[in-house]
């Protein structure tokens, strides 16, 4: 049960736009900084690091897609293909 209630959190915080979260990042790190035992406070501790992961997600993903891009190999040269007549 723990799990699955995971693995949808996981598929909201994946929905969510990362640029909108951006923006609300300074607010949320004020508010851990200013440490209250309030709910209030753990919850925007828990929000900051949710927009954090996501955030290095994204960073992850994007430079493994560029690691991959740099890695295929070129394309073959344009020119003659390798044919031979078969009967």
């Amino acid at each position: 049960m723990l799990e699955s209630a995971l693995d949808k959190l996981a598929e909201r915080i994946l929905a969510l736009d990362e640029a909108s979260l951006a923006s609300l990042w300074q607010k949320y790190k004020n508010r851990m900084e200013h440490f209250e035992p309030t709910r209030d406070w753990e919850k925007a501790v828990i929000v900051f690091f949710i927009i954090n992961s996501v955030r290095a997600k994204n960073h992850i993903f994007n430079e493994q897609l560029k690691r991959r891009r740099e890695t295929v190999p070129e394309a073959t040269p344009k020119g003659k293909p390798d044919l031979r007549l078969v009967k």
